[in-house]
């Protein structure tokens, strides 16, 4: 693969700091790939750039994975919707004080963690659960929805990548199992959590951040700017809301998509589909707010009706990032880039530095691609050859493949999961990006010296 691959992320990137506008940056990439790639054809290259860029979209939008994600990012909009215009979140927030488990910063920031952690069966879900459940908490607590997106992101997927109870560990699973190596895939997976050193690593800056109620960076300057302002998204409860407006449904989110990961797995939750789970308990969510609102007899079937859409419509900008980014994953898999990026290892490298170097291999992938289990795809496939031919540990080698997935994944403006995140939070992307980056480097610096400190001891 040529170096030119690696272009197109990098005009998005540039895009996105420059000029502030993420879909322009992601439209402008999409083309520049597919540009990159008319090449090697004959004919007109503008021509069929035009064309392939639109092909490009509507390929990605058509794929049955890709279609869920986008239709539960839409629909999960009216059911924001219907628990804030409704007066759940106020009302909820109220029975949380109330009851004392939500009586501090601290308290919150702990709530948001730990509601996070238990729902680890899916990161999408995780990053849901927690976003919808602290928005008003943390309103209520004048803490920027800039620092809840870095706390449920930051959350979420380390979460995932170490319980491994989940999809996540299924399609690892699937990834090693491709290979004949003297431990069992099983073994080696389990084995590499200890090693996960980004992922431990992300929930002990979380912790930190919690316990301290210090932030830095980027995001100090987002919470000045919020003791300045006394604005409350959510509409205030009164004598006809009720918590259960907003606990039903999340409620039914979380139990519903347990349900239906053990359904779609045949009886195995691992096994399950995570985007089929999310869509299917989102809509039943959905469905659950509409039925409670209208016996409620508060508000009329017309008015539920606009205020889905009106809901729906809020996230539309976010939903189109959510497809440029998978149609942008797309092109550049075709590309090579991932490919390319991971050949930069090379052969004659020092073993001490073959862990560190496939850590930090990973990181410039899932940043470039935006996608981290893309990355596993791409790296696992070149570090297990490493692990056969040149005995290195297995699970140490994993780790550092998966932790540098998900340690570009969250400096990424390009990733899906990122807006994912954003949704959740009600923050805008680029603000969630530029907050979240100085934890994640801090901690993916961490991680790298702690890659070659254990290499020294065991290779």
């Amino acid at each position: 693969m040529s170096w030119y691959s690696i272009l197109p992320p990098i005009i998005a990137i540039a895009i996105v700091f420059w000029r502030k506008e993420v879909i322009m940056a992601l439209l402008v990439a999409v083309a520049s790939s597919e540009f990159l790639l008319a090449l090697s054809g004959e004919g007109n290259t503008l021509f069929f750039t035009f064309i392939n860029t639109i092909e490009r979209v509507v390929e990605t939008a058509s794929s049955p994975g890709n279609s869920r994600v986008l239709l539960f990012s839409v629909l999960i909009g009216a059911l924001l919707a219907y628990i804030r215009e409704s007066g759940g979140v106020a009302a909820t927030v109220n029975l949380l004080i109330g009851k004392g488990v939500a009586k501090s910063k601290r308290q919150v920031g702990f709530l948001t963690m730990f509601s996070g952690i238990a729902v680890f069966i899916e990161s999408n879900l995780s990053v849901l659960t927690s976003g919808i459940l602290s928005r008003g908490l943390f309103d209520k607590f004048k803490m920027s929805r800039a620092r809840l997106a870095y706390i449920i992101d930051s959350t979420s997927a380390p979460v995932c990548i170490l319980i491994l109870l989940n999809g996540w560990g299924a399609y690892i699973l699937g990834l090693l199992d491709n290979y004949e190596l003297e431990e069992s895939s099983v073994s080696i997976l389990w084995g590499s959590i200890g090693y996960n050193f980004y992922a431990i690593i992300a929930l002990l800056l979380v912790a930190y951040t919690i316990i301290s109620d210090r932030v830095h960076g980027p995001m100090k300057e987002a919470e000045r700017k919020l003791e300045k302002i006394d604005v409350i998204e959510h509409a205030e409860a009164d004598k006809g809301t009720k918590a259960r407006f907003m606990l039903v449904p999340l409620f039914t989110l979380i139990t519903s998509m347990v349900g239906f990961m053990y359904w779609t797995g045949n009886g195995d939750i691992a096994q399950g589909s995570g985007s089929q789970s999310v869509l299917y308990a989102t809509i039943l969510s959905c469905v659950v707010a509409y039925l409670l609102l209208t016996f409620s007899k508060l508000f009329s079937h017309h008015e539920l009706v606009d205020m889905g859409f009106k809901g729906m419509g809020e996230l539309l900008p976010l939903v189109a990032i959510v497809l440029l980014s998978m149609a942008l994953g797309s092109s550049l898999k075709e590309l090579g880039t991932g490919v390319f990026v991971a050949s930069l290892v090379g052969d004659y490298l020092p073993l001490v530095l073959v862990v560190p170097m496939l850590f930090l291999t990973g990181a410039v992938i899932s940043f470039t691609t935006g996608t981290s289990w893309g990355t596993f795809a791409i790296l696992i496939p070149i570090g297990v050859p490493l692990i056969q031919a040149l005995g290195l540990p297995p699970s140490l080698v994993l780790a550092a493949i998966l932790g540098g997935g998900v340690f570009g994944d969250h400096c990424s403006p390009i990733s899906d999961t990122s807006a994912v995140s954003a949704i959740a939070s009600g923050c805008d992307l680029l603000t969630h990006v530029k907050t979240q980056m100085p934890y994640a480097l801090f901690g993916g610096v961490l991680t790298f010296i702690a890659y070659f400190l254990v290499s020294l001891v065991m290779i």
